[in-house]
């Protein structure tokens, strides 16, 4: 099915700089798009939550080898190797190395049960930050996402090494300045983007998320990073409220997001890495404490080479205080499917097909 691409265009900001200023029609360059093509679609996938239902396309479901090759190459080629070990034992010791070889570079694993890695970085969140730490706001969503990954916390810097093995990588707001009496908290460097997007392009999962003022937010330097992506995060914020989201939105349509306060993303649509605007902020849909409510994109996605990207505004809807319905600041949105939509967001981020909640 092809859907009609809609567009709202934003100014250009450079790499490196948070775009300020209202958002103005007719401006060149970003633009937030609430597109669904089929393009889009057909990379979406198959969702089987009782209620929320959508269908893998045709032909793009996941392919299951048929059970028992493997078995009977494995047997075969031992037996071969059994034959031939007394009178050529050289070439027996060479297809066994080449088998091993063979297994483990395609994938083909004795643990083939093994859950993917994924890695909650804490590398740019300064020393003495304590929002969102694993143990303490973040413990239910830590808990909630080893029942599909391996999940690491670490705070050490992102290299080819300590990415060798891990399939999502998870940033949540990452810091400006120091806390205290600490050393700065490191931002986005140059040797980091080039690492990050090799990471991305060959088939990693990227998942940032932003905030709102006054959080030590740092925006400039990571937004060298999400240019690669087509992705930039302004200055301009919408207040906590709660978003109804339209059933046609890819991935999460239907769902119900219990949004407390981020800033504003701006697309650029002449990126390779292809990002659009998952959520669009529905301005009928009123903040209940606080006036800012700003027209733009909330929450977007790229697909860069075999990787994917999500990048969302805020993130304390991922807080235990956000799950549990108690609120912050005065304000306590009920009814949410916070969860549901990260649990879909990760799954396509990462290539996995869905399972139960």
């Amino acid at each position: 099915m092809k859907i009609a691409q809609r567009f709202n265009v934003a100014a250009i900001a450079a790499p490196g700089q948070v775009p300020k200023g209202r958002l103005k029609e007719g401006a060149g360059g970003y633009v937030q798009s609430s597109l669904r093509d089929s393009n889009w679609i057909d990379h979406v996938p198959g969702v089987e939550t009782p209620g929320y239902s959508r269908v893998v396309p045709p032909g793009h479901g996941l392919i299951e080898f048929p059970k028992g090759i493997t078995a009977k190459r494995d047997i075969q080629t031992l037996e071969l190797i059994s034959l031939m070990k007394t009178k050529y034992p050289l070439l027996a010791l060479g297809l066994m190395l080449g088998g091993l070889a063979a297994s483990t570079s395609s994938g083909w694993s004795a643990d083939s049960t093994a859950k993917p890695v994924l890695l909650y970085s804490r590398y740019y969140n300064a020393e003495g930050e304590n929002r969102y730490l694993p143990d303490d706001t973040y413990k239910q969503v830590i808990q909630r996402l080893r029942q599909d990954f391996d999940v690491r916390v670490h705070n050490q810097p992102l290299t080819r090494e300590t990415l060798a093995d891990v399939k999502l990588l998870f940033i949540v707001n990452p810091s400006d300045k120091a806390v205290g009496n600490n050393p700065p908290p490191p931002h986005v460097s140059a040797a980091d983007i080039k690492v990050l997007t090799q990471f991305v392009g060959q088939g990693g999962s990227l998942i940032v998320s932003g905030n709102q003022e006054n959080h030590n937010l740092e925006v400039a330097d990571m937004n060298k990073l999400l240019a690669q992506f087509g992705i930039q995060a302004t200055n301009l914020y919408t207040d906590a409220k709660k978003l109804v989201l339209p059933e046609d939105t890819p991935v999460i349509g239907g769902l119900r997001w219990a949004y407390y306060t981020g800033n504003l993303l701006v697309l650029d649509p002449t990126n390779p890495a292809k990002p659009r605007a998952l959520v669009m902020n529905d301005l009928k849909q009123k903040p209940p404490k606080g006036t800012r409510d700003q027209a733009g994109c909330l929450l977007a996605a790229a697909e860069p080479g075999r990787g994917r990207v999500v990048v969302v505004t805020d993130s304390g809807w991922l807080a235990d205080w956000a799950f549990n319905e108690e609120g912050i600041g005065g304000v306590a949105i009920k009814g949410q499917d916070n969860w549901e939509i990260f649990r879909r967001l990760k799954h396509w981020a990462a290539h996995l097909p869905d399972a139960p909640k």
